[in-house]
């Protein structure tokens, strides 16, 4: 059995809870777990119970956002992007962003962008400087996108924590200059709270506004 858990992302400038974030889990002898993998169900099976999860949350009712992520496995199913624009209507007016978690090509992410934009859905490039995400892997992509994600969490797991400010300083940047809205992950205390107030970063996710939770 899968269910998506979600965790709130909050807009600093007023405290409120502007959108979620699903994450898929598996049960397995009555705990949670990450799924082995993320593609052992379809995106149309994620869609519908994401749409379970945006009927529970009244996301439409209150226009907020649902993130979605995506890997270039899935990204490449010649029918994920119709079940997304499918998803889209049916959730309306709540919103959608799709989350990249790896580097895709150009044609792709322009592809995506097009038609992601003509029905009001945003595309978001997930976990930038870590993994595939490099800087160099995505400044081709920067044009098409509407938002970047900082997980500082990456580094704190890799033990490499003391590069968050250099690194957040140098995405700050970047989401400037392309004129790029910026959620930063793995807020968990009031120093990164503080953190975020100096590059002028409001919205915000991570354990201290909640953990990953059913609804």
């Amino acid at each position: 059995m899968y269910r998506f858990f979600v965790q709130p992302q909050i807009n600093q400038d007023d405290h409120k809870v502007f959108g979620y974030e699903v994450l898929l889990r598996k049960q397995q002898n009555e705990t949670w777990v990450l799924p082995q993998h993320f593609t052992d169900i379809s995106v149309a099976e994620q869609a519908t119970l994401l749409e379970q999860t945006a009927a529970a949350l009244h996301t439409a009712a209150n226009q907020q956002v649902l993130a979605f992520n995506l890997n270039n496995q899935q990204l490449r199913d010649p029918f994920t992007l119709g079940t997304i624009v499918a998803l889209k209507k049916r959730i309306n007016p709540a919103a959608l962003t799709i989350e990249l978690t790896e580097a895709p090509t150009l044609p792709e992410v322009q592809l995506f962008s097009m038609t992601l934009h003509q029905y009001g859905i945003k595309l978001v490039l997930d976990d930038v400087g870590t993994g595939s995400n490099t800087y160099e892997n995505v400044k081709h992509l920067l044009p098409f996108v509407d938002e970047i994600k900082f997980a500082m969490q990456n580094l704190r797991m890799a033990n490499r924590a003391e590069e968050i400010p250099a690194s957040l300083a140098f995405w700050s940047n970047i989401a400037n200059q392309y004129r790029l809205q910026m959620v930063l992950e793995g807020v968990e205390d009031a120093k990164d709270q503080a953190l975020a107030k100096k590059f002028g970063i409001t919205l915000h996710q991570g354990y201290l506004y909640g953990k990953p939770s059913l609804v």
